[in-house]
This record gives structure tokens, C-alpha cells and sequence, in this order.
């Protein structure tokens, strides 16, 4: 699976993005997707992932309440819809997709994910 995230960019503070990464090569429904984040100088982080069937999702206390992960599966695509956005939401996002989503902790952990996008850059200014 090839993914393709965009929709980053430079934003005011309590501004929105939306940000989307599509599929190619396989079925995109065959596995759960995720979204991550990664600010200069700090790890990875979890953000948000989505069951294959989208009726499940779950999000990082940081972005709850703000933040809206969705799917189309027949558009290959997975969505972050993210609202209120903060300067310290500034950060590369990557989304992943994962085929062997077990259980519910293999959402919020990076190593579970098989497949990665090339990153999108979200600037969130004060």
C-alpha cells in the first residue's frame, strides 16, 4: 500500500485543516488507518485512528473534542478534520494504515502500523 497525505499548511491559531491521505495499490478498507504527529525535537505521536469499517475511532486526549478522523472507503481515503487548532498542533503529520488491527491499544502505537505516507507539514501560528 502506497499512502498520499496533504491538506497541511500554515494556519492561524483557532483556524482548521483538513488533511487527507489516499490509498494505492490495495484496498485501503482491508486496514484500520491512524494519523501521527511529529514536532521538531520531540517522538511521534499518536493523534487519531479508524477502524477499516469506520465505526470506531479513537483520538489522543491532546486532540479530542477537536479533531474528527473519518473514512471513505471508496475513495481509498482517509480524513483528519482538525478544528480549534493550536500552535502546539504544529507538527508533521503522517498517517498509517494497519493490517492486523488486534486490539485497541495497536491504534495508539506507531510500530503496529505496516504502511506510512511521506508526511504533511501543519503550521499552526499564535
Amino acid at each position: 500500500v502506497q499512502l498520499q497525505a496533504c491538506g497541511g499548511g500554515l494556519v492561524q491559531a483557532g483556524g482548521s485543516l483538513r488533511l487527507s491521505c489516499t490509498a494505492s495499490g490495495r484496498t485501503f478498507s482491508n486496514y484500520a488507518g491512524g494519523w501521527f504527529r511529529q514536532a521538531p525535537g520531540k517522538e511521534r505521536e499518536f493523534v487519531a485512528g479508524i477502524s477499516w469499517s469506520g465505526g470506531t475511532t479513537y483520538y489522543a486526549d491532546s486532540v479530542k473534542g477537536r479533531f474528527t478522523i473519518s473514512r471513505d472507503n471508496a475513495k481509498n481515503t482517509v480524513y483528519l478534520q482538525m478544528n480549534s487548532l493550536k500552535p502546539e498542533d504544529t507538527a508533521v503529520y503522517y498517517c498509517a494504515a494497519m493490517s492486523r488491527a488486534y486490539s485497541i491499544p495497536y491504534y495508539y502505537s506507531g510500530d503496529r502500523y505496516d504502511y506510512w505516507g511521506q508526511g504533511t507539514q501543519v503550521t499552526v501560528s499564535s
